[in-house]
C-alpha cells in the first residue's frame, strides 16, 4: 500500500515539473539576455518581465522614498499654576494651609521633615549691651555665687544661627480633622570673635514641641482664618545652676491671611513651677504672655514684625520688638537683617534689656 502511494506522488511531481519546465527554461534564457542590457532602467524592466513580475511605473522605479525632516517646534511651556515655586527668585507668599500641608490637593505625607520657623545664619550680631552677669534673680541673692565670673571676657559682637524643623506624625487625629506634629527649634549665640575665651558658645536654646494643627475657615474684616494650633512647648538652655533656664508653655495660635499679608496671634500660658525649682522666676513679666507676628511677602521680599508683651501695666509692662527683612539673593538663599529690642533675646537674657542688630543669610522665612 505504501509503495503504491509513493509511486502516485512521484508521478504527480514528474508531471508538474514537466509542465513547468518550458516556462523555467524560457525565464532562464530571458534572464541571460537581460544581463547584456547596459541601460539600468531597461535591464530592470527586462528582469521584471522574465520573472513574471509586473514592471513598476518609471516614477516609482526611479524614485526612492523621501523622508521629510521632522518639523522643528518651539518647546511647550506648561501653564502657570497656583502652586508656589520653590525658588525664592520667584517667591510669593505661601498659604498657611500649604505650609502645614492642609490644602485639599495635597496628599498627606507623614514623618517627612519640613521647615518650621525661620532658618538663618548671622555671622555678625552686635548688641549695645552684653549681659555681663547672666544669672537669674534667684542666683543674685543666693550665697556663694560669683555673678561677675564671666563679665570681663564677653564681647558684644558674636554670631547667631537658628535651625527649625517639624514633621507630621498623625493625620486626621480627631474625627479626620487636624494633624499632630512634632517640632524642634534650636538657636545659638557663638562668641566666635572671642579668641581670648577660645570662642565659646555663650547660649543655646532648645525648643521641642508637640503641635495639634487644624483648619479654621472663617473671615473677619477681610482677613481669612486659615488654621489654628494648640501646642505643648518646652524651652531650655541645657545648663546647670546658676545658668540654668527653662519653662513649659501651652501655646495657642490663630493664623489669618489677607492678600500678601499674614497675621499670627500666639497667646500662651506658662505651666507653673514651684519656687524651689523655678530657675527663671517672673519670666512671663519679661519675655511676655503672648506674641503677634505680622508678615508681608511680595516680589521675593519678606518683612516680618514680631511683638511680645507681658500684658501687664506699670513696672511690669515689658516685652520686645523684632523686625526681620529678607530679600532673595540666588536660588533658595535670602539676604537677611534682624533687629531686636527689649527683653528675652535668649533665655539667658530673659530679664536683660538690650538692642541687637544682626546681618547674614536665611534659607527659610515665616512665609
Amino acid at each position: 500500500m505504501k509503495n503504491k502511494h509513493s509511486l502516485r506522488l512521484a508521478s504527480v511531481y514528474a508531471l508538474t515539473l514537466a509542465s513547468a519546465w518550458p516556462a523555467f527554461a524560457q525565464s532562464a534564457s530571458n534572464a541571460q539576455d537581460c544581463r547584456d542590457i547596459d541601460d539600468d532602467r531597461a535591464r530592470l524592466a527586462c528582469f521584471d518581465q522574465a520573472s513574471g513580475r509586473a514592471a513598476k511605473p518609471a516614477a516609482v522605479v526611479n524614485s526612492a522614498p523621501v523622508l521629510a525632516p521632522a518639523p522643528v517646534t518651539a518647546p511647550v511651556l506648561s501653564a502657570p499654576t497656583d502652586r508656589p515655586s520653590s525658588s525664592l527668585a520667584s517667591h510669593r507668599q505661601r498659604s498657611m494651609l500649604e505650609r502645614w500641608d492642609m490644602t485639599d490637593d495635597l496628599r498627606p505625607h507623614d514623618f517627612i521633615p519640613r521647615t518650621h520657623k525661620p532658618v538663618y545664619v548671622l555671622p555678625l550680631s552686635v548688641t549695645n549691651r552684653i549681659n555681663e552677669a547672666p544669672f537669674s534673680e534667684q542666683a543674685r541673692v543666693g550665697a556663694g555665687v560669683d555673678t561677675n565670673q564671666e563679665s570681663a571676657h564677653l564681647q558684644s559682637a558674636e554670631s547667631k544661627f537658628q535651625l527649625s524643623l517639624k514633621t507630621r506624625v498623625w493625620h486626621g487625629l480627631i474625627a479626620s480633622h487636624g494633624d499632630l506634629w512634632f517640632g524642634y527649634t534650636q538657636s545659638s549665640r557663638w562668641q566666635v570673635y572671642n579668641g581670648a575665651m577660645s570662642r565659646p558658645f555663650r547660649e543655646t536654646n532648645y525648643e521641642p514641641e508637640a503641635i495639634f494643627a487644624f483648619k479654621t475657615p472663617y473671615e473677619i474684616f477681610g482677613w481669612k482664618g486659615r488654621m489654628s494650633n494648640l501646642s505643648l512647648t518646652h524651652q531650655s538652655n541645657g545648663r546647670a545652676d546658676p545658668l540654668s533656664r527653662s519653662w513649659n508653655r501651652v501655646i495657642a495660635e490663630f493664623g489669618l491671611e489677607k492678600g500678601d499679608w499674614t497675621l499670627q496671634i500666639r497667646p500662651w500660658w506658662r505651666i507653673p513651677e514651684s519656687a524651689a525649682t523655678d530657675d527663671n522666676p517672673a519670666i512671663s513679666d519679661y519675655i511676655g504672655r503672648g506674641e503677634v507676628l505680622l508678615s508681608y511677602g511680595a516680589g521675593g521680599k519678606v518683612l516680618t514684625l514680631q511683638a511680645r508683651h507681658s500684658l501687664r501695666g506699670g513696672a511690669k509692662s515689658r516685652g520686645s520688638l523684632q523686625l526681620e527683612w529678607a530679600y532673595p539673593l540666588a536660588g533658595q538663599l535670602f539676604g537677611y537683617v534682624q533687629l531686636f529690642s527689649g527683653y528675652g533675646d535668649s533665655l539667658i537674657d530673659y530679664n536683660f534689656r538690650q538692642t541687637r542688630l544682626g546681618l547674614g543669610v536665611s534659607l527659610v522665612e515665616w512665609l
